[in-house]
């Protein structure tokens, strides 16, 4: 089953009255439920640009982005927001945590939305982290972890809602190789879970786990030999 549908997406940025970027032009991609893709690609290649459309941050200048077969390009941003708390996690290379807050705190952050009761919430969260490996880290402040800990919360957070959909951009890019390997297992267990999992990166770890791996150059997929199937 096709959970991202992107048809015929072009982006173009205004940088001045005279300069214009075409980030996308003209991508067409289908991704399938539970499967991890990674998107390769040069900076400036238009892979985060990609990551922000389907994870309704931005909007395409023409063509249509659907996610579970509605078209989130045609929303207005307080639909978009809805629908994104509902069906998207995201995972940043820079964390994105609150740093003189706890894990738990940082967990709470996207509960606060939701009409689950505390108690419900106190236990969702500290399931989760202990389903992640840093249970007993649930009071520690984010600014006193490893790098490795910091993206294990954000993580949590990233699928606290049990959103269908989690989207990576560069998640290993400030972590050692034992670091990476950890994090690269977490996204297979989060696969099997049923997850899909949509990674912008360089790291040849997580292309080694991707059901797919799409090389973007330019705002274009390279060709249609550039879907390479991993497994």
């Amino acid at each position: 089953m096709e959970i991202i549908k992107i048809e015929n997406v072009y982006k173009t940025y205004e940088v001045s009255k005279k300069v214009k970027v075409e980030a996308l032009k003209g991508i067409d991609l289908a991704i399938e439920s539970g499967t991890i893709v990674s998107i390769y690609g040069v900076s400036g290649s238009g892979k985060s640009t990609l990551l922000n459309l389907i994870g309704c941050l931005d909007k395409p200048t023409s063509g249509n982005v659907l996610i579970n077969g509605k078209d989130v390009s045609n929303m207005n941003d307080k639909e978009q927001s809805a629908f994104r708390n509902e069906n998207i996690g995201f995972v940043f290379q820079e964390f994105n945590l609150i740093p003189h807050r706890t894990a738990y705190d940082n967990c709470m952050v996207p509960l606060y939305f939701t009409k689950k009761e505390s108690k419900a919430k106190a236990r969702k969260i500290e399931g989760l982290l202990s389903q992640l490996g840093i249970g007993d880290l649930k009071n520690r402040k984010v600014s006193d972890m490893s790098g490795g800990q910091k993206q294990r919360v954000a993580i949590a957070r990233a699928i606290i809602n049990e959103n269908p959909i989690i989207l990576a951009d560069e998640p290993t890019g400030q972590l050692d190789t034992h670091q990476r390997d950890e994090i690269a297992k977490i996204f297979v267990s989060l696969k099997e879970e049923g997850k899909t999992i949509v990674i912008a990166t360089h790291d040849e770890r997580l292309a080694d786990i991707s059901d797919k791996v799409i090389h973007i150059i330019d705002g274009k997929i390279e060709d249609s030999d550039a879907e390479v199937e991993i497994k």
